[in-house]
């Protein structure tokens, strides 16, 4: 896949074929989405190309907006690459760009700017200024400017549609078998280990604290999970504690990241860490001592042994 960020990046003269969105997590509703692009180009004998944006379209309408991400953006095209896709073109979203009408981003951006012949949108989406247009008035302004329009059938996967904001409801909920289901892949947090208090060392369980990389990315439910880490090109089973340590009385406003590696010894700090989320072990439970959560941790522990992944 070739990433392109300005007119005239791509080769030929003929045209591409394309569909927009900005495809976080890239799960499997966006792959259903680019399988049917692919095809559609090969016929048409056209390249593909995915138009996405370098800002999440809300959070540049609404400044005191927080998008929570399902990838970075290195992520997002690492994922993307993975499709087949010849092309990813990475538009700037702008207050400007987002005031274009349907019909004007399709003659004026799509057509004009990008050559496209071929325009394939998700079923039921909607883009432009208003929002109001369907699947048929884009296919008129495309007749127009001598694109075609294809509308993509839905995708329903554990008899859900599947979309990036069913996926977090899915993490906000612990769910993260489910999401992993609807994503294609287990949901993953990368981030660099920092140092932290000790007190994981000190009840047997010494830990990495992991600050993620991507400040927007999307947490799970304070929990402790099971997970795949990989460290120093190696794969350790884990048990990550996501949460605020209430039975610390920290009462810490932000959700911390700590993960304890089976098997494991060593000096990691600043290292480079990556969880994928396995199974959800158990709420956050805030504990009368130290003692009760270290006992907790021995039997959360043998859960994480004894889960299969």
């Amino acid at each position: 896949m070739i990433v392109v960020r300005k007119t005239g990046g791509i080769s030929g003269e003929g045209g591409i074929a394309a569909t927009v969105g900005f495809f976080d997590g890239v799960h499997r509703g966006h792959r259903h989405l680019i399988d049917i692009l692919r095809d559609a180009a090969r016929v048409r004998h056209l390249p593909s190309a995915v138009i996405t944006f370098a800002q999440h379209p809300r959070a540049v309408l609404h400044a005191d907006y927080l998008p929570k991400l399902l990838n970075s953006q290195e992520e997002k095209l690492a994922r993307l690459a993975q499709t087949g896709v010849d092309y990813c073109i990475i538009l700037d979203f702008t207050v400007a760009l987002s005031e274009l009408t349907a019909q004007v981003f399709i003659s004026s951006v799509l057509s004009q700017q990008w050559n496209v012949k071929a325009l394939l949108t998700g079923y039921d989406h909607r883009f432009g200024h208003d929002r109001t247009d369907g699947f048929e008035q884009y296919a008129g302004y495309a007749s127009a400017c001598g694109m075609e329009a294809l509308e993509a059938s839905p995708c329903v996967y554990d008899g859900v549609a599947v979309s990036s904001s069913e996926v977090r409801k899915q993490l906000a909920a612990g769910k993260v078998e489910k999401a992993a289901r609807l994503l294609g892949y287990p949901y993953c947090l990368t981030g660099h280990v920092v140092h932290g208090d000790g007190i994981g060392r000190t009840l047997g369980f010494p830990t990495a604290n992991i600050m993620v990389d991507e400040p927007l990315k999307a947490l799970p439910c304070e929990g402790v999970y099971a997970v795949e880490a990989t460290l120093r090109e190696k794969k350790y089973k884990g048990m990550l504690y996501a949460g605020r340590r209430p039975t610390l009385g920290i009462a810490a406003q932000k959700v911390g990241l700590e993960v304890h590696l089976l098997d494991f010894s060593g000096d990691i700090y600043a290292d480079e860490i990556t969880v994928a989320l396995m199974r959800h072990i158990r709420g956050d439970i805030r504990f009368g001592s130290l003692g009760e959560l270290s006992e907790q941790l021995k039997r959360d522990m043998a859960s994480v042994r004894d889960a299969q992944y």
